[in-house]
């Protein structure tokens, strides 16, 4: 006799469930039996040996009605079921995906066929559980103990993990990767036991079909750009939307010198060609495809015959949409009848080639001739099949209907999303056109399936991807010019301090002017880290410090409505991150806090330090122990759900409306944190807000760093007198700028001769034979850049030592020099202190 339950997994009871079923008639009669042998004894026996019998079978009877009790109520159960355990094992053995079951202190209960196949432990006396099956493989340890948390909290959840080909891990194939969902799911009994069911499912089918369609779109934005055919797009405006690189080499246009809408119909063709395009009658809800031979003009005056099929979409109110031509070259065909017969087989050739299904039908929809890419992409489109029976039986209809109209109408409807019943069940975009039509009953119809797997998820990503180098080119011309407006005011201000004692009343109007030239160069710096376009240098640094920095920005992009509190820690370690990184960090996370307070709110940011101590309650098994040092991100939002918080760190995965939300922010934050040897982690709850906590090492300085730390002090205070002599060629087009230099450097004892641009300081070369000692020139100029200067100058023997001034980062020009160049830089802005600093570097470690 046992309590109901799951039995253990064993190879005589294969992952059964074992179960007793009571019989309360006998233990009725039992008890009825007991009572009357009571009875009798009573009768019969006197004296204390009546008395102990007595007793003894009394306990028993009390035994007895209790069991009896508890079978009636459901508690106790006898017998076992082997019916229902067959039928159990047989239908849970059916099941395709590994299914475990472990109990509260995890350990395994239940396994079925399955599982047992994927761990390679069939005979197996003691299965081991998921818990313990990916021990010695870090990346995937981690995911498991992820659901194994969220199992002991009675939440269901699932992740996904890759394995490498020939991995010895359970699931993994030896050769090819392989793909694992793991998910869990608590489990209770009327006994009020607790389990916890794991499912592991083979997902590697599906993962290598995202995988290829992906390479296949790539594939096909190649193929179309290079194909050996034109291709163009059009706007109703006339705006040239998309040119492909033959065309652009027919017409000898330069692709990448020209910008979104600089092109224009006029620029390929003459006006009364345009007309013809552009001057198409619009029909509402309709599409209209025209063939046109025309004469294209290259750049040099070339003409070149070709003939256009130009197609145009007009919506239900008649205008028209983005058009799509495709443009072939008739010089070849010119030739007569043995060129027009290459010309043939090369377009023949173009067909059977491309990438994007094409099949021939007849009225019937049978299918006579389908392409490479078309029989790749159906995996059952034959000659002879209908092209009906080659779809779904649910889209069917649909197929046969449109066909049917454009038959009768000659109309073609919108495109279908088909997918095919082919091996791979593929999805495609099929649309119909009549390609010809004779006197006769003859009729040829052309079918066209592009596959749309990842399709729009790749336009999206792509239109994401050029919105992020815009703000990136924006944020670097901003900076570029401020960054030079900053330069004169905190130059100029640094001139006039060297004029007036403290003492005098206006310097402190003085000071209190380039203050707030700093805080607006911070606030430039900021923005290049925003954008990503600044040199990312990892560095010991208070968290404390960088908070305070930042909290101006943090409030100007939180709002009003939105109450910004900042709380740090006391004697709060140190962290050796990358500052721009970091305050990307907390940027982001600010920017999330505030999209999900639209009604306003309190976002707090709060540091502290913990100990190795605490940290063991952290996340044990997750993050390691040792000391970090805590930066806390609460909001008082709307929280999130459990579903969305297993998805927040996908890229590309949002929640915001579509247009409004990268898909970034959250994914860029953890790469970041991780890859500083961090650990984030986010608690929320729907209607109460949400909680990121970010774990970063607590840093040691070494005897090395602190020896280092010391050597630069000593080095600082050596060179407190920043005079010098020799003579500097300044080279900078920004006229305020270069006047601030100029008297600053011959303040401390310097020669200075100007250039105002690359082309005017090589006159001054000549000029002085080459006779200076240091070269100090801005980066982005007109005419001549800064390191095309550097490059004419080491063309003609100059050797002179080179520092470069710019408000960009090293790598924004670096690129454009020899790897072996030796020059320094100066970023902008720079008060007089460190632009003489770092002349005198440079003129003392001149060769």
């Amino acid at each position: 006799m046992s309590d109901a339950g799951l039995a253990p997994s064993s190879p005589a009871n294969q992952g059964g469930v074992g179960q007793r079923q009571g019989r309360p008639v006998l233990a009725l009669l039992l008890a009825v039996v007991l009572a009357a042998l009571v009875g009798v004894i009573a009768l019969r026996l006197h004296g204390h040996w009546a008395t102990a019998l007595l007793a003894v079978l009394g306990i028993a009877a009390f035994a007895g009605l209790l069991t009896l009790f508890g079978a009636i109520a459901g508690f106790v159960h006898f017998g076992r079921l082997p019916k229902q355990m067959a039928f159990f094992d047989g239908l849970m053995d059916a099941v395709g995906d590994g299914c475990v079951v472990s109990d509260a202190r995890g350990r395994v209960v239940y396994t079925n066929k399955a599982y047992r196949e994927l761990i390679n432990a069939s005979g197996a006396t003691r299965v081991i559980g998921v818990e313990n099956l990916y021990t010695g493989y870090p990346d995937v340890s981690e995911r498991v103990y992820r659901l194994a948390q969220r199992a002991r909290e009675g939440v269901e959840a699932a992740e996904e993990f890759r394995l490498n080909e020939g991995s010895s891990a359970a699931g993994a194939q030896p050769d090819r990767p392989s793909w694992l969902r793991v998910s869990v799911s608590p489990v209770s009994t009327p006994l009020g036991q607790t389990f916890t069911l794991w499912q592991v499912s083979d997902i590697t089918i599906d993962r290598s079909r995202q995988e290829s369609a992906f390479s296949n779109l790539q594939y096909i934005i190649n193929y179309l750009d290079h194909a050996p055919a034109g291709f163009f797009s059009t706007t109703a405006d006339g705006e040239i939307a998309y040119l492909n690189a033959t065309l652009a080499d027919w017409l000898e246009i330069d692709l990448p010198q020209t910008t979104d809408g600089s092109l224009k119909i006029d620029d390929l063709l003459p006006p009364d060609s345009r007309s013809l395009l552009m001057g198409i009658a619009p029909r509402p809800g309709e599409s209209r495809t025209e063939h046109f031979d025309l004469d294209l003009q290259s750049r040099s005056g070339e003409t070149i015959p070709v003939r256009i099929m130009h197609r145009v979409d007009y919506d239900y109110n008649g205008k028209v949409q983005p058009s799509r031509s495709l443009v072939l070259d008739r010089r070849g065909s010119q030739t007569g009848a043995e060129g027009g017969e290459v010309f043939q087989m090369q377009l023949a050739r173009l067909i059977n080639d491309a990438p994007i299904g094409i099949a021939q039908i007849n009225r019937d929809g049978v299918i006579e001739n389908v392409n490479a890419a078309f029989v790749e992409l159906t995996r059952a489109a034959i000659r002879g099949v209908a092209i009906s029976d080659i779809v779904q039986e649910s889209q069917r209809a649909d197929v046969r209907a449109q066909l049917e109209k454009l038959v009768e109408t000659g109309e073609r409807g919108k495109p279908l999303n088909v997918t095919f019943v082919g091996g791979d069940d593929n999805k495609a975009q099929m649309e119909f056109a009549i390609a010809d039509e004779g006197e006769d009953e003859a009729l040829n119809i052309t079918v066209y399936a592009a596959d749309t797997t990842k399709h729009q998820s790749l336009e999206e990503q792509i239109k994401q991807g050029q919105k992020m180098q815009a703000v990136g080119q924006l944020a670097g011309g901003v900076a570029h010019d401020f960054n030079n407006v900053l330069t004169a005011i905190i130059g100029f201000s640094d001139l006039l301090l060297a004029k007036h004692r403290p003492t005098d009343p206006a310097f402190a109007d003085i000071m209190n002017i380039k203050q707030n030239a700093n805080r607006a160069a911070n606030l430039v710096r900021q923005l290049l880290a925003f954008s990503r376009r600044q040199t990312l240098r990892p560095e010991v640094l208070s968290m404390t410090d960088v908070l305070s920095d930042l909290g101006n920005l943090l409030g100007r992009l939180l709002g009003e409505k939105v109450e910004l509190k900042v709380v740090h820690g006391r004697d709060l370690g140190s962290v050796k991150v990358d500052v721009n990184q970091f305050e990307q960090v907390v940027i982001n996370l600010a920017v999330n806090a505030r999209d999900a307070m639209p009604d306003g709110g309190v976002l707090t940011v709060r540091t502290s330090n913990v100990s190795e101590a605490e940290s063991r309650n952290v996340n044990p098994g997750l993050m390691p122990e040792g000391e970090y040092v805590l930066c806390e991100v609460i909001d008082t939002g709307t929280g999130m759900s459990q579903e969305v918080l297993d998805k927040i760190y996908e890229p590309f995965f949002s929640t915001k409306e579509v247009g409004k939300g990268t898909g970034l922010g959250l994914s860029t934050v953890y790469g970041i944190i991780k890859q500083t040897g961090g650990f984030v982690f986010c608690d929320s709850e729907m209607g109460k807000g949400t909680t990121f906590s970010i774990y970063l090492p607590r840093h040691a300085e070494t005897a090395e760093e602190v020896a280092e730390a010391k050597r630069v002090e000593e080095e600082e205070d050596t060179r407190a007198d920043h005079t010098g002599q020799g003579t500097i060629l300044l080279v900078e087009d920004e006229d305020a700028v270069r006047s601030f230099a100029s008297r600053a450097l011959a303040s401390r004892g310097y020669t200075v001769l100007e250039a105002d641009s690359g082309e005017t300081a090589l006159e001054v070369v000549e000029e002085h034979d080459g006779q200076f000692d240091l070269v100090l020139s801005d980066v982005v100029m007109p005419e001549m850049d800064g390191p095309t200067l550097l490059k004419e100058l080491r063309a003609r023997g100059i050797g002179t030592k080179v520092v470069f001034i710019s408000g960009y980062a090293e790598d924004a020009f670096e690129k454009n020099l020899e790897g072996q160049e030796d020059f320094a830089f100066l970023p902008k802005p720079f008060s007089l202190k460190q632009l003489a600093g770092a002349v005198k570097d440079a003129m003392s470690s001149r060769k």
